[in-house]
Parts: structure tokens; C-alpha cells; sequence
């Protein structure tokens, strides 16, 4: 589970946002599922604490937003990330 406040979907951003810097490990963690082939229902409850059959809609939505997020840091957002550490 994260520590950091979640929330429902991560900021709309052309850019790396704090949340993103905030995040990273679990957008590793969403692709790593995603990629296993792992249960989105079993995915919300670990990393998100949501329980889907309480809250199928807003876990559903939690998931597929953050997974979005997850790709496009996967092929553009690591970029930021990579000018910041040359800085």
C-alpha cells in the first residue's frame, strides 16, 4: 500500500507532476501487474486499499487512470525524471 495521499486520478500533465515524483513506485507496481497479467480487482485492493466489491466503479476508475499514468511515465514521463538527475 502507499503512503503517500492518493487520490482518485493522478493530475492531467504534459509534464512530470509531484504526484508522479510521488508515485513512481507504485506506477512500477501497476506496470509490473499489468504485465504479469494480474487481477485489476486484486491490483486495487493491494496497492489502492480499495475494496471493489464495495466500490466497483470508483476502484475500477482508481485502477485505469493510475495504470494510464503508469504507461505514459513508462514512455515519456521517465524522461523528466532523467533531466532531473543529470541536474
Amino acid at each position: 500500500m502507499i503512503t503517500s495521499p492518493l487520490h482518485d486520478a493522478p493530475p492531467e500533465s504534459d509534464g512530470l507532476t509531484d504526484y508522479d515524483r510521488a508515485h513512481v513506485k507504485l506506477y512500477v507496481r501497476l506496470l509490473d501487474a499489468a504485465a504479469d497479467g494480474a487481477d485489476w480487482q486484486e491490483v486495487a485492493a493491494v496497492l489502492f486499499g480499495l475494496d471493489p466489491a464495495r466500490e466497483p466503479e470508483r476502484a475500477r476508475h482508481v485502477y485505469e487512470a493510475h495504470l494510464a499514468r503508469a504507461r505514459w511515465m513508462s514512455t515519456t514521463g521517465y524522461r523528466f525524471l532523467a533531466r532531473e538527475e543529470q541536474h
